[in-house]
């Protein structure tokens, strides 16, 4: 017995490398179908998400707006003179693309997110469905061993039904709209 525990073991890790491979390598196809100018907006979007980026924007702001209030005090023409148009046009300008950057890679996550949920309640299912079985094969055994007392276990009996997906779904969706009934 003990010669069989190293074994099952490394059976078990064997399983879960491969497990872990398999979800590396689900993550990289997803990663080598994206193409070129959606890398290039996350690839922005992470950029304009860093601390360096605020920084640059506020030094380049005070240094514009200081340019503007200081230019006719060294006998420049101001390039761009209170309320600064150029500047607020500048900065409605950035802030469109920064939003729609976001939104290009948020739309990507999400199809992401969904698919690996779509995964997750695959594997759920199947897990539901294995549990089942084995929960039934085993009121199955001890009814058919004669040194176990036979006896009804309703628990036992409704846990080797597998669970609807749609009457979960159904119950849930009628408790949403129970819960959004009571809210304005």
């Amino acid at each position: 017995m003990a010669s069989s525990r190293p074994s099952s073991h490394a059976n078990v890790a064997q399983r879960v490398v491969r497990n872990v491979s398999t979800l590396a390598q689900l993550q990289a196809d997803a990663d080598v179908s994206v193409g070129r100018h959606q890398r290039l907006i996350e690839r922005l979007t992470t950029l304009m998400a860093s601390p360096w980026t605020l920084l640059t924007i506020v030094v380049l702001v005070a240094a514009w707006v200081g340019l503007n209030t200081l230019a006719p005090s060294a006998s420049f023409r101001r390039p761009d003179p209170p309320p600064f148009q150029w500047l607020q046009g500048a900065v409605s300008l950035a802030a469109l693309l920064v939003t729609l950057m976001v939104l290009a890679t948020q739309r990507r996550l999400a199809q992401r997110a969904s698919r690996r949920g779509d995964l997750e309640l695959q594997v759920n299912l199947l897990s539901e469905q294995k549990a089942a079985k084995l929960i039934a094969l085993l009121e199955e055994l001890r009814r058919d061993l004669p040194s176990v007392r036979d006896r009804v276990d309703p628990v036992a009996n409704a846990m080797t039904e597998a669970v609807d997906p749609r009457a979960v779904l159904s119950v849930i969706d009628a408790e949403d709209d129970t819960s959004t009934k009571g809210q304005p």
